[in-house]
């Protein structure tokens, strides 16, 4: 009989621990459900929301770009670049409001990402640059430049490197990264240049004379620009050398005529000053010999 009870008793407390185990998991399984349900909704909630602000800040980007004019090739690459990286983001805020540990995925993009950086620094140097090249527009095609020893027009700018051809019609490829960072003269930038011509004449030559044959050629010439004040021509005696005394005609003329006319120019100075007698002087040196 003891022995019948004990296993009764046994077998009672073994049922009403299977029932009280039963409703606990239950009642887990339960508010799991109603948790999981609520983080459900609540990131549908979050994932319209942020997509109605991934596509008004891209909408946003490109009525920037337009505005400024970028390259078409530049804003479809920052369109894309910053959609891939929003959703991206949103998809990791995402997973973390579903209760899914989001540090292993953060651990794996930063260190695709430090190892790619390390990889391609050079390369990402030169597309930084050609971003910033594109966004600031420090020159454009057609543009004259000197820059990394190198001068000539810009054919075509990349976004990792810029094409230059050279005046005796040579190819030159500038990586972006040292052109965006590094000094840089934009001969026609702006839309008039100064022209400044060096003038010699022999010591004994009247001043006035060599302006008047100046004056001549400047008024003969359409391209030289004779207003506003500021860009007057201007021709002052600057240097009285070893030989000869020094006039410099300084004129302005759109950047596009910069090369003819200072090149025409010259030529017209030499023959008109020969015309009028004015002696253009050898380098010379005067040797006394004392006894």
């Amino acid at each position: 009989m003891e022995e019948n009870s004990i296993g009764t008793g046994q077998d009672i407390v073994s049922e009403l621990a299977n029932m009280d185990f039963s409703k606990i998991a239950m009642s887990d399984v339960i508010g799991y459900i109603v948790q999981f349900g609520k983080n459900v909704i609540l990131a549908l909630v979050v994932y319209f929301i942020g997509r109605f602000i991934i596509k008004y800040a891209i909408k946003l980007l490109r009525k920037v770009t337009q505005k400024r004019q970028v390259e078409a090739s530049l804003t479809s690459f920052l369109n894309s670049l910053i959609s891939i990286s929003l959703n991206l983001l949103l998809a990791i805020i995402i997973i973390g409001i579903l209760g899914i540990d989001t540090s292993s995925f953060l651990a794996v993009f930063a260190s695709a990402g430090i190892a790619v950086g390390m990889a391609l620094s050079g390369t990402l140097q030169n597309f930084a640059g050609g971003v910033l090249i594109l966004l600031l527009k420090p020159y454009k095609v057609g543009d004259f430049i000197e820059a990394q020893g190198f001068a000539g027009t810009v054919r075509e700018i990349q976004i990792f490197n810029t094409v230059l051809t050279t005046p005796d019609n040579q190819t030159i490829i500038i990586p972006n990264g040292p052109l965006a960072t590094g000094s840089l003269k934009n001969s026609t930038k702006a839309s008039t240049r100064r022209v400044d011509i060096d003038v010699e004449v022999a010591y004994g030559t009247n001043p006035d004379d060599v302006r008047k044959v100046l004056d001549a050629i400047i008024e003969a010439d359409g391209r030289i620009m004779k207003e506003p004040a500021d860009k007057a021509p201007y021709i002052p005696m600057t240097t009285m050398g070893s030989s000869s005394i020094v006039f410099q005609m300084r004129v302005w003329a759109d950047a596009t005529d910069y090369w003819a006319v200072k090149f025409e120019t010259t030529e017209r100075i030499y023959r008109e000053l020969g015309k009028a007698g004015i002696e253009i002087p050898f380098q010379q040196m005067d040797v006394h010999i004392k006894s």
